[in-house]
């Protein structure tokens, strides 16, 4: 009974639906939506995605690079092996490895009439030559401005006679889940492709490289490869997001997309034009997500803020009087809903900018004031001291070791240089083995590996889980600190 119920309950609802699609297509005003909040005026549904094409197509372009790439000779390894050379007439002395030209397509946007042009850094990063062809079939070539991998972002430039059109950016923390989006873009080549959809998520993070600053929106829009770069607008034809990446077994269309928000892009974007490059800024803490446990024990009704796990001695958090144990529930005024909000808000800070920190400390609310610094140069002074400390040089594990070993992305380092000498080269470890946790303290990051380092002292004996990229196998190893 409860079947047939719902299903006439579902016969009415399409029977709803189809009537306003006829609606539609009769050119009868169904409704009049708000869009982004409303507060900017209303838009026709009917007439909504047609305006935002029209306006946003002459500023949409289609990029396709050259990339140079280096591969290794297949028979090389055959080269002093007579029968081989005989069988298949190989020449003496071949070369070690192959260059070779790959080309590829993507997308962009025009930001400005100096023909800057805003994409992704996986689609011009590499390139050794660019060309850009716009809306209106004039073709330019590009030189690159600056690439940014942390955010795969990266802009270009074209120098244009002719007067420029350009995209406006919208506010991409006013974007609802649920609104109605637009995508524009070049798939698998197709010129000026149109595809609508809704916002499904926000803040989704961990979708590909563990170490890159991640806040995407999720969207249903029908993303495919060339959309690469470009925009995702809202039914006022603002950019809300830029197009990067879908979550796909086939490696088509399966209705999860991903854009960078806009906020962030923009941020990026001035920082590349300006500069060359991004400068971040460095709290020097090392957090994690607030478990129920640490919730309940704090006082905090929901699961948010961001926990201080370790702080660096002579870091800003430190001189600003922040400590290990504290909560973190806002950074800047604005609430912190966990620690990847909180490492991606102190990221976007200005370098040496002072501001204001909310800690939840033994059941009561402080608020400091901190200075953040820059994070390349703490870097390079704390990467020196994990080489001194420890005798190795690591980085980020990748996706492929990810799936190959079975872990998370935001788990683990992989190590790249040992020194025989080192700490750690005197417990065994080599090369390509990932560290996971140190005295039960997992290692996100880099970032993560070098607050914990900084607080080690000498002969100090610490146990660090390891997965030996021989066997796979993971355990614990006693290394004691140089």
């Amino acid at each position: 009974m409860l079947v047939y119920t719902a299903h006439r309950r579902m016969g009415f609802v399409r029977m709803l639906i189809s009537m306003a699609w006829l609606f539609l297509l009769l050119g009868v005003p169904v409704a009049h939506a708000q869009a982004g909040g409303g507060a900017k005026g209303s838009v026709d549904l009917t007439t909504a995605i047609m305006q935002v094409a029209k306006q946003t197509i002459p500023a949409v372009v289609h990029i396709e690079v050259t990339e140079r790439q280096t591969v290794p000779n297949p028979f090389s390894p055959f080269d002093q092996e007579p029968f081989f050379q005989h069988f298949f007439d190989l020449p003496h002395n071949m070369p070690k490895k192959f260059n070779r030209e790959v080309k590829g397509l993507g997308t962009g946007m025009l930001m400005d009439a100096q023909g800057h042009i805003l994409t992704n850094h996986h689609v011009a990063g590499g390139a050794t030559k660019i060309e850009v062809l716009l809306a209106n079939g004039h073709t330019y070539p590009a030189r690159l401005v600056g690439t940014d991998p942390k955010t795969d972002l990266a802009v270009i430039k074209i120098d244009a006679k002719e007067a420029l059109p350009s995209v406006t950016f919208g506010d991409s923390d006013a974007v609802g889940v649920g609104e109605w989006v637009v995508a524009i873009g070049h798939p698998r080549g197709l010129d000026q492709t149109v595809t609508q959809g809704i916002i499904s998520a926000k803040h989704r993070r961990g979708i590909s490289d563990p170490s890159s600053y991640q806040d995407f929106l999720q969207t249903d829009a029908a993303i495919n490869p060339g959309n690469s770069g470009g925009p995702l607008l809202n039914l006022r034809g603002e950019v809300i997001g830029v197009n990067a990446a879908i979550a796909s077994q086939t490696g088509g269309f399966e209705g999860i997309g991903f854009a960078i928000p806009s906020n962030m892009a923009v941020s990026v974007a001035k920082a590349l034009i300006a500069h060359g490059k991004v400068e971040r800024a460095w709290l020097g803490v090392s957090v994690q997500d607030v478990t129920p446990e640490v919730a309940k024990s704090a006082g905090i009704e929901e699961r948010q803020g961001a926990l201080i796990a370790e702080v660096v001695k002579g870091g800003p958090a430190e001189q600003a009087g922040l400590r290990q144990g504290d909560v973190v529930l806002a950074y800047g005024g604005k609430d912190v809903a966990d620690a990847s909000a909180l490492r991606n808000a102190v990221a976007v800070t200005p370098v040496g900018h002072e501001v204001q920190v909310t800690v939840l400390r033994g059941g009561q609310k402080q608020e400091l004031t901190a200075k953040v610094g820059n994070l390349a140069e703490a870097n390079k002074a704390l990467l020196a001291a994990v080489q001194k400390h420890l005798g190795v040089e690591v980085r980020p594990v990748t996706s492929k070791e990810a799936e190959r070993y079975g872990l998370d992305l935001h788990q683990g380092v992989t190590i790249t240089h040992v020194a025989s000498s080192g700490a750690m080269g005197k417990a065994g470890f080599e090369v390509q083995d990932i560290l996971l946790a140190i005295d039960g303290q997992p290692i996100e990051n880099t970032e993560s590996l070098v607050t914990m380092t900084a607080a080690f002292k000498p002969q100090q004996r610490i146990t660090v889980l390891a997965l030996d990229h021989r066997s796979g196998n993971t355990g614990d190893v006693q290394v004691v600190i140089d």
